[in-house]
């Protein structure tokens, strides 16, 4: 009931507070398996793309969203089986062959897979290199690549802040990137590099980001 109730209410709301400039929604095919490849600025972002999207769109989430007790617990699981996250153990998010597998499902199942080819959020807004596990993907399940740029999300909520806040989001898809003539090729580390490379060049004419021209590495304890 609680999933119901979200998929009912949870996007036009949020479109009627936010009001988000979407552009490209014909991009995106409305069948088959298909991957979302997106910069990443927010936390937010895995809720914002599938909110705008005009179909399910699949994010990897940790599987503590599903173990929740009492109401609280019944909404964040309602929440997450709404937009059809994908539960992954604590950990196993960030170990790659793990997290391409389960996405792989998805798109073999004929859904579509959202993804960040930079691997974690950017903090200073610039785009970073991609990592070849969205060309592993495509190559792998002979499946298009729809870039798309996200703007706004890091002021909705910023690192450090619990409660989100009202900030103008532009969301755009780009036209879907063609790789099905280098299908079965996702173990050439030159054709990943290659078609991750172009992915991201894709999403960089898209958003107008800076480039980092690095990798984008999570900062190490001290």
């Amino acid at each position: 009931m609680i999933k119901i109730i979200t998929k009912l209410v949870l996007k036009p709301f949020s479109k009627a507070v936010y009001r988000p400039v979407v552009e490209g929604l014909e991009n995106v095919p409305r069948k088959g398996g298909v991957i979302l490849a997106s910069n990443h600025l927010s936390f937010i972002d895995s809720v914002v793309i599938p909110l705008t999207a005009p179909r399910p769109i699949s994010f990897l989430a940790k599987v503590e969203y599903w173990q929740g007790k009492g109401f609280k617990g019944r909404v964040m699981r309602g929440f997450f089986e709404a937009i059809e996250a994908v539960p992954v153990k604590r950990g196993e998010i960030h170990l790659a062959q793990v997290a391409l597998d389960s996405a792989l499902a998805v798109l073999e199942n004929g859904k579509a897979f959202g993804i960040y080819p930079e691997g974690t959020r950017s903090l200073d807004k610039r785009l970073y290199r991609g990592k070849t596990g969205v060309a592993w993907l495509a190559l792998k399940a002979g499946v298009p690549v729809v870039p798309v740029a996200l703007a706004g999300t890091d002021e909705i909520q910023p690192v450090g802040t619990r409660r989100p806040r009202i900030r103008k989001v532009t969301v755009k898809f780009g036209e879907p990137l063609d790789f099905s003539h280098l299908h079965g090729q996702e173990r050439n580390a030159r054709v990943r590099r290659q078609v991750t490379d172009e992915v991201m060049a894709a999403i960089h004419a898209l958003s107008g980001q800076e480039l980092a021209e690095v990798y984008n590495e999570v900062p190490k304890a001290a």
